[in-house]
């Protein structure tokens, strides 16, 4: 999905909390180069149909489909029913055993298999799988992100003081990123400055 809205060529793309990984194409055709969950496809398929089922009684509730997670958004969700969402989620994610959990994010619950695998890793995957290391300045990482599940991938980047974790947030948290930016305007504007550096 991720590739779909940014199309560059020769760039790494990373989803579902890392789980899903791809390189640049080579001959017009996207590389897939890691997926630490690929076992758990079908099972992902199956949760997401009854998740899609029982919550569609839920005004404002919407399932999305991140391949190797499963977000049960509530952004739209009145608050007379968010109870009744949650325990529907919790439902189905207890009736996996402990093959899968939920994690909670930005008015988000999402559903991942259980492995030890984060966003972190999937950082550290791609940095090591371009060759960094934080003697050489041949890579500068920057990594932004606006949710509770970014802090991993933000710990990872100040490895070695050489990273640029920043937090998108339009109020001050706690975090262990050493940067900052508001919304994704500014996010927008950061990103151009820094292309044309």
């Amino acid at each position: 999905q991720v590739y779909e809205f940014v199309k560059l060529d020769e760039v790494y793309y990373a989803g579902s909390h890392g789980m899903d990984i791809m390189g640049p194409p080579h001959k017009g055709k996207e590389i897939t180069i890691f997926q630490p969950a690929k076992e758990f496809l079908p099972s992902i398929k199956k949760i997401l149909e009854e998740l899609k089922s029982r919550t569609s009684s839920i005004p404002g509730s919407f399932v999305e489909d991140n391949t190797f997670c499963i977000s049960v958004h509530y952004r739209h969700v009145l608050d007379e029913d968010y109870e009744t969402l949650e325990e529907i989620v919790k439902g189905v994610v207890s009736a996996c055993s402990s093959s899968f959990h939920m994690t909670r994010g930005k008015k988000v619950m999402e559903i991942r298999p259980s492995i030890k695998w984060n966003k972190g890793n999937a950082l550290n995957y791609l940095l090591e799988t371009i060759g960094f290391h934080s003697d050489s300045d041949a890579v500068v990482p920057f990594y932004l992100g606006d949710d509770k599940t970014d802090e991993d991938a933000f710990k990872v980047s100040r490895r070695g003081g050489v990273g640029y974790p920043i937090v998108v947030s339009s109020m001050p948290r706690e975090t262990v990123a050493s940067h900052s930016l508001r919304d994704p305007s500014e996010v927008l504007l950061f990103l151009t400055q820094l292309a044309q550096w």
